[in-house]
């Protein structure tokens, strides 16, 4: 499901209701990672309204960490509960130890074991099920705001 044509992308940001032009949408780059593809679409233009580029759609965690190689996202949405062999929190350990990409999980589990087995992926943000298109697009907003935050702390 890499890049469907009906994911919408966004574009550059232009001037605001007080006239300030913020950052390009390409500055908040982000991938979908679900297996139900109506909940995917619909999140990807959700984020697209928003301002977020939305780089692609997986629906495996085989394709997400293909996706994540190739379009480098700075954020990654990712459903714990992934069709295959791997789940959401096996794709997003990866991504996160060999590409250094963070997450959002978005899940109806998220009990202390699933966190604690889900740490080492540092995610930014738990998303519960079901959510409204206005609390993703939130939680991502928040963790770009962290990323931000994050990125402007002396070393």
């Amino acid at each position: 499901m890499a890049n469907h044509p009906e994911v919408p992308h966004a574009a550059p940001a232009e001037p605001g209701r007080n006239g300030a032009v913020g950052p390009s949408a390409r500055t908040r780059r982000i991938l979908i990672v679900d297996d139900d593809y109506l909940v995917a679409v619909a999140l990807a233009g959700s984020l697209g309204e928003s301002g977020f580029d939305v780089v692609g759609i997986a629906s495996s965690a085989a394709e997400a960490l293909s996706l994540a190689r190739a379009q480098r996202p700075q954020l990654i949405l990712m459903d714990i509960r992934l069709a295959g062999p791997q789940d959401g929190i096996d794709a997003a350990v990866e991504i996160f130890r060999t590409l250094g990409i963070r997450c959002i999980f978005a899940t109806a589990y998220h009990d202390p074991r699933t966190r604690a087995r889900a740490e080492p992926a540092s995610p930014l943000g738990w998303l519960p099920k079901p959510y409204s298109m206005e609390a993703a697009v939130a939680t991502a907003q928040a963790a770009f705001a962290r990323l931000g935050q994050e990125a402007d702390r002396p070393a």
